[in-house]
């Protein structure tokens, strides 16, 4: 399946410039014809079908699709979380076959241990890596320090917002260096108001590290937001629809939501996830109709 980035979207010199550098730069994840199957109590269950990608250093892709296209399955198998069954996925040329430091996962929930502080869940990681109490302890602050939260380094979770829980688990990711941060729908629980600072947050972290972001999110808004190019998944097994090139200029801000290149690749994204279907009543259906129960007063009509 060709899964060239579609450009059809009116791009300026400047985006079309900063995709030309992108696409310079070497690969750092592909996968080829990846399939994942698993078995169900309805049998044999196909999630993903021959998915093919590449993204290239310090790009930021996001994932997109309708419910249940298997966005959550393709970050658990680049992430090595979950095998597949077929194809392969690759990380600087060579396969993944099982979690490794060269990729950091964030997920929708904190997933962090209520029982150490702050600066103890973000040292757990290089620790478990070696690292002596002293280096483990320098990195750790650092990282807090980026992520805006040196002050809480002796908090606990339970102390902390929503947002600032999840920005623990971020530079709980970060610290160990990875190449690749995979992100599945970590802003998914956070109210509108602290979703939009922490995506702010994000590209501005992404900004100043050597990282690659690939994000799951089912928010188009956030996707356009974010991402350098949005992968679209098919529903139902989760197959490459198409690849988007965000034509929305960088840096990115809440403003340009209103912009004509955010409204443009918003409405591809609707048509190619919402398609419009027509649908026609069968006999049955018709004949029920006359006989639905009506619950309010005859001449309480609201149309």
């Amino acid at each position: 399946m060709n899964t060239e980035s579609k450009a059809y979207l009116q791009q300026s010199d400047a985006v079309r410039a900063r995709f030309d550098a992108i696409k310079q730069r070497e690969v750092i994840l592909e996968t080829r014809h990846l399939g994942k199957s698993y078995s169900s109590t309805q049998g044999e269950v196909e999630a993903l079908r021959d998915i093919n990608f590449k993204i290239h250093r310090r790009e930021f892709v996001c994932v997109v699709g309708p419910s249940g296209c298997g966005k959550s399955t393709l970050v658990r198998t680049l992430a090595g979380l979950e095998k597949h069954n077929a194809g392969e996925v690759l990380v600087d040329g060579k396969p993944v076959d099982g979690p490794g430091q060269d990729r950091g996962m964030v997920f929708q929930g904190y997933s962090l241990f209520p029982w150490l502080t702050v600066k103890k869940n973000v040292m757990f990681g290089p620790e478990m890596n070696g690292y002596g109490h002293d280096e483990a302890e320098r990195d750790a602050l650092q990282w807090l320090d980026l992520v805006g939260l040196t002050k809480f380094a002796n908090a606990y979770p339970h102390q902390l917002s929503g947002g600032m829980r999840q920005r623990v688990a971020i530079a709980r990711a970060l610290v160990n260096q990875p190449r690749i941060l995979l992100m599945d729908e970590p802003f998914g629980a956070l109210d509108a108001q602290s979703r939009i600072k922490m995506q702010t947050h994000l590209l501005d972290i992404w900004r100043n590290v050597d990282i690659t972001v690939v994000f799951i999110t089912h928010d188009l808004d956030e996707a356009i937001f974010l991402a350098d190019r949005i992968l679209v998944l098919k529903p139902h097994p989760g197959e490459v629809q198409e690849m988007i090139e965000v034509p929305v200029p960088r840096p990115r801000s809440p403003e340009q939501f209103s912009g004509a290149e955010f409204r443009a690749t918003k409405q591809r994204l609707e048509e190619l996830i919402h398609p419009p279907v027509e649908y026609e009543e069968d006999e049955a259906e018709k004949a029920v109709k006359p006989h639905l129960i009506r619950f309010t007063h005859v001449t309480d009509n609201v149309e």
